[in-house]
């Protein structure tokens, strides 16, 4: 397992993918395979890209045999070209075959993910700007799609609600009706959280000075014009981290990153991202 993976959290998360496909009742593989056969078998990429996820599914193919073992030719986080050989895995071949698809559902989202993330990370290569995930993630599979990013070369921004305090509009519209200022709200985090950072989302420069008086960490540039942003980093001027975030693309964020943000995060890496076309065949 990758040191960058719980076990017992990748262990959960297959084990319900395979009793989701009823891997450990497949009828075909049970009725047709001899358990004593046993026999190797490779991923084999049909399209370049960026590996994610073998760890995750060398743990599909243990839950239906602890006797399989995957060897990666890949490490996670490499690029790969079309018809390259990923990894392969050997064990009892109903192990294999009940597995399969499940391991590959993993790899080729993974992947995916880590795919469209070093895209956007090139994309900005030599600006101060990080690319960072958001919380639009598949349910349950938060950790596994974050790691996946990493992968990729992107950055995790918090994962959940209780990582970092996030002011976001709704927020505001709340502490408004209360009559509450920013600040007053940023110090009523503080109170309770004082380890955690804050973040303040505005979606215009008339917000901004509101923002700054409350001193948070970070505040979130939301859904601007990228001469917003520009102007938006030269009043800061340091005092806060500044994040970009609303509808970014491929063909956006290099100008986007040129404003001199510090990050910019993209929802598309976990929620829009493509699954790689990678398959499992048999090679005895």
């Amino acid at each position: 397992m990758s040191a960058e993976l719980d076990p017992g959290l990748v262990g959960g998360i297959v084990r319900a993918a395979l009793e989701e496909d009823r891997a450990f009742d497949d009828v075909t593989t049970l009725a047709t395979v001899d358990a004593s056969l046993e026999g190797r078998a490779i991923f084999l990429a049909k399209e370049a890209g960026v590996l994610a996820g073998m760890p995750v599914a060398a743990a599909c193919f243990q839950a239906l045999d602890p006797r399989c073992r995957l060897e990666q030719q890949v490490r996670e986080g490499e690029r790969f070209d079309r018809d390259a050989v990923l990894a392969s895995v050997s064990g009892p071949v109903r192990a294999l075959l009940q597995a399969e698809r499940v391991a590959l559902n993993f790899v080729q989202r993974l992947s995916g993910t880590a795919t469209l993330t070093r895209a956007f990370v090139d994309a900005v290569a030599g600006t101060r700007a990080v690319i960072l995930d958001t919380r639009k993630t598949t349910p349950g599979l938060r950790d596994l799609e974050k790691y996946a990013v990493r992968c990729g070369g992107g950055m995790n921004h918090r994962r959940d609600l209780a990582a970092m305090a996030m002011v976001k509009d709704n927020h505001r519209e709340a502490i408004r009706r209360e009559g509450r200022t920013l600040a007053e709200a940023t110090a009523a985090i503080r109170a309770i959280r004082p380890s955690v950072a804050v973040e303040i989302e505005i979606d215009g420069l008339e917000q901004l000075d509101e923002a700054l008086e409350a001193q948070p960490e970070w505040i979130l540039l939301d859904n601007m014009p990228v001469a917003a942003m520009a102007e938006a980093v030269r009043r800061v001027g340091g005092r806060a981290k500044l994040e970009a975030s609303g509808g970014v693309r491929l063909e956006s964020v290099r100008a986007i990153a040129e404003t001199g943000v510090d990050a910019i995060s993209v929802g598309a890496l976990t929620h829009g991202a493509r699954a790689l076309d990678i398959s499992l065949e048999l090679a005895f």
